[in-house]
């Protein structure tokens, strides 16, 4: 079988090895273009999946848009039997899902229907889900909709970050995209159609999305800070700007007595817990913008945070 694999970011990078390395015929990868990278924007990045792919020697192709003539015809001069998209980067026009004799299929990090769309991971953490999972699908034009081939789940750790999670689904994905083609090769995959009524979504993360509202109660915050952790970063206001916070724990629910939300109660080598809404947080790890992350302790040495301050506010 004839795969063209699709893939940008680390997520898709144990799909791509398991498939190389149970013997698949990967006939080439597309992935995006090189990104530039640090202030002054002049170097060159290329994707967590070309490197892998190079580092192979599996032809590489980074158009920048996948709908492009000239890469279309390197496309078809492949002469695919399936394509396998795990976190690309592009939504794929019908002619380019179709193109193969075998279709497209798709490896999506949640339980479909559930939290279709750019971030399920995070959304995930933020819902408060007991489990999630991944899910491979046939894809189909309409987002995240095709029939489902296998599902695959998997509990959320109490205090799970997103980026604990996302490595835990990459290879779990991987593990699933190889039997999903087992079955394929031996005639046995079944395609259930989703239920589009149970759907839900997570959309691309925009900015504010990460803001800490610290009326909120401490479970709701806790889990936006792992959500976001370790990107884009939850984020609050303090007297010197804009500060990321992360490693968040609930720490109680208990009344936190006559402090504001947002205000630091205490600092210790546990890291700084801050009152909310209802109950407190627990927060390991801080960003003051334009430095790198800090302990609460260490900030508080510097003079850069207090007990008594208070965030947002």
């Amino acid at each position: 079988m004839r795969i063209v694999f699709w893939g940008t970011s680390s997520f898709a990078v144990p799909a791509l090895r398991a498939l190389l390395g149970e013997g698949f015929d990967v006939v080439g990868v597309v992935t995006q273009p090189d990104r530039p990278v640090g202030r002054s924007r002049s170097t060159l990045v290329p994707s967590p999946v070309k490197s892998a792919a190079l580092d192979e020697e599996v032809p590489v192709f980074q158009p920048e848009s996948p709908a492009d003539e000239s890469f279309l015809a390197e496309l078809r001069a492949l002469e695919p039997e399936l394509s396998i998209v795990v976190s690309y980067g592009h939504i794929l026009r019908r002619s380019l899902i179709e193109l193969p004799t075998l279709g497209t299929i798709n490896v999506h990090a949640s339980l479909l229907p559930a939290l279709r769309g750019a971030a399920p991971i995070q959304a995930a953490i933020r819902e408060g889900l007991a489990e999630t999972g991944v899910t491979v699908m046939r894809m189909v034009q309409a987002l995240d909709a095709g029939p489902v081939i296998l599902r695959s789940r998997t509990p959320i750790a109490r205090d799970e970050t997103a980026g604990e999670l996302e490595a835990r689904l990459s290879e779990l994905g991987a593990l699933s995209l190889v039997e999903a083609l087992t079955l394929m090769s031996l005639g046995k995959l079944t395609e259930i159609p989703q239920d589009d009524a149970q759907a839900t979504y997570a959309p691309k993360i925009v900015r504010e999305m990460a803001r800490v509202d610290w009326n909120e109660s401490s479970a709701a915050i806790a889990r936006l800070i792992r959500a976001y952790d370790p990107k884009p970063g939850a984020f609050t206001t303090h007297r010197h700007g804009e500060i990321k916070l992360f490693g968040a724990a609930t720490a109680t629910d208990a009344d936190h007595g006559k402090n504001a939300p947002g205000t630091v109660i205490t600092i210790d080598s546990r890291g700084m817990l801050v009152a909310c809404g209802t109950g407190t947080v627990l927060i390991v790890c801080a960003q003051p913008a334009g430095r790198t992350r800090v302990e609460p302790e260490e900030w508080m040495r510097g003079r850069g945070i207090d007990v008594g301050e208070r965030f947002g506010g």
